[in-house]
């Protein structure tokens, strides 16, 4: 979507002005804290509700009927319902922000949402989104993009969710909510995996092609492929210091030489933790055995010139499950055949990154919603630890059926 039609700095900053700590409850505020935001943004605003809640798509309070396990039926009311797009539950939360009290009652809010979800009719079928509002100060954003009745999952990750609202100064912000009103599949990541798909791989295809143009083994090819494709991946989304990896290859551009003994310092370290000189930063252990036995193929400054091309991507918006479709299409045909079927995509998927990363992620993440409000204070340690727990997963993925036994 174009933000050239977004609302202008000064609008914006009147907006953010008004609701900075804003008083009063929900009930007093929700509804014009989101008729305001809308104006802000342009976009079109809640309909008067009418008495048939078939007709009511979109609307304040939309009255849902929660039937119980004993047969009971309670009445809930759904503080902004858009059919098809969202389900926001508002709350004006008057704990310290961000506190384990804040979080506790921001997944209250959340949870409410969900029962909210589940009670609607049949017919309406699940939003896309599960929306929570402490108005004036943020709100918090889950997806769960197949309708199936699966977990929300923070969106676009845990680490960026929360909208808050100074954040709304962010053009890319406003476009997110913007889609999130408009058009929600527009941001569903596996829409987005086939244009990423096809930019990327056409990328990597004319550096695999090169480098077997050189006659290095295929294997060798693979795996160095491999390991540039999960470097940038760990850049992306916070696994490896923000830009260090391709702020590296463009240093390197201009030294090429100096590239395979760059990489094989970086992989090494990234095999056991700890100080890289190369990046200059402190990095996490991968283990798994992507990193073992680092044999870097040497390049020229074109051929790193695509590598960065590559790594300009936004990798934290590509899904694991597509990496080996990025790899399937980087290399020949008759390179994949002597490879082997475990690098096509559909074993890749079914075999490995499912399995292994995605459905137990959605399976633990309402115990990580509760252990979150419990660890609220601890945020950096329980976060390093969830990192080390996510690592085995992701490298058992990304080095397919080769482990060692």
């Amino acid at each position: 979507m174009n933000d050239s039609s977004g609302p202008d700095t000064a609008a914006t900053e009147q907006f953010i002005q008004r609701w900075h700590d804003s008083g009063g409850k929900e009930r007093a505020n929700y509804q014009l804290f989101l008729t305001e935001l809308c104006q802000l943004l342009a976009l079109p605003g809640p309909e008067p509700a009418g008495e048939d809640e078939a007709d009511n798509s979109y609307v304040f309070e939309r009255r849902v009927d929660i039937h119980h396990p004993d047969g009971s039926t309670t009445r809930g009311y759904i503080d902004l319902y858009k059919r098809g797009h969202f389900v926001l539950e508002a709350k004006r939360v008057s704990e310290q922000h961000a506190s384990s009290r804040w979080d506790k009652a921001m997944l209250r809010a959340a949870a409410q949402a969900d029962t909210y979800i589940r009670a609607l009719p049949a017919k309406d079928n699940r939003p896309p989104f599960l929306l929570t509002c402490d108005v004036g100060k943020t709100i918090e954003v889950y997806a769960e993009f197949t309708r199936s009745g699966a977990t929300y999952v923070p969106f676009p990750d845990p680490r960026s969710h929360r909208i808050q609202l100074e954040d709304l100064r962010e053009p890319h912000i406003q476009d997110r909510i913007r889609r999130i009103w408009t058009d929600p599949d527009s941001l569903d990541p596996s829409k987005r995996a086939a244009r990423v798909t096809r930019e990327l791989s056409k990328t990597l295809a004319q550096l695999a092609r090169a480098l077997e143009r050189d006659d290095f083994e295929v294997e060798r090819v693979a795996h160095f492929i491999k390991r540039c494709l999960f470097t940038m991946f760990c850049e992306d989304v916070g696994l490896l210091p923000a830009d260090a990896y391709i702020n590296l290859l463009k240093r390197l551009q201009k030294s090429p030489d100096n590239f395979p003994h760059a990489m094989r310092q970086l992989w090494e370290t990234m095999n056991t933790g700890g100080y890289s000189g190369v990046l200059n930063e402190q990095i996490l252990r991968f283990n798994g055995n992507l990193f073992t036995d680092i044999n870097p193929i040497p390049l020229n400054a074109e051929q790193i010139g695509l590598l960065i091309d590559a790594a300009r991507h936004d990798w934290s918006e590509v899904e694991p499950a597509i990496f080996g479709t990025l790899l399937e299409r980087a290399l020949d045909p008759e390179v994949r055949h002597k490879l082997g079927a475990h690098y096509t995509p559909r074993a890749y998927v079914e075999r490995l990154v499912l399995p292994t990363v995605i459905d137990p992620l959605r399976d633990e993440w309402k115990d990580v919603q509760a252990a979150a409000a419990l660890e609220a204070q601890d945020t950096r340690e329980t976060g390093h630890a969830r990192s080390e727990t996510l690592r085995q997963p992701l490298m058992g993925g990304f080095w397919g059926l080769q482990r060692p036994g």
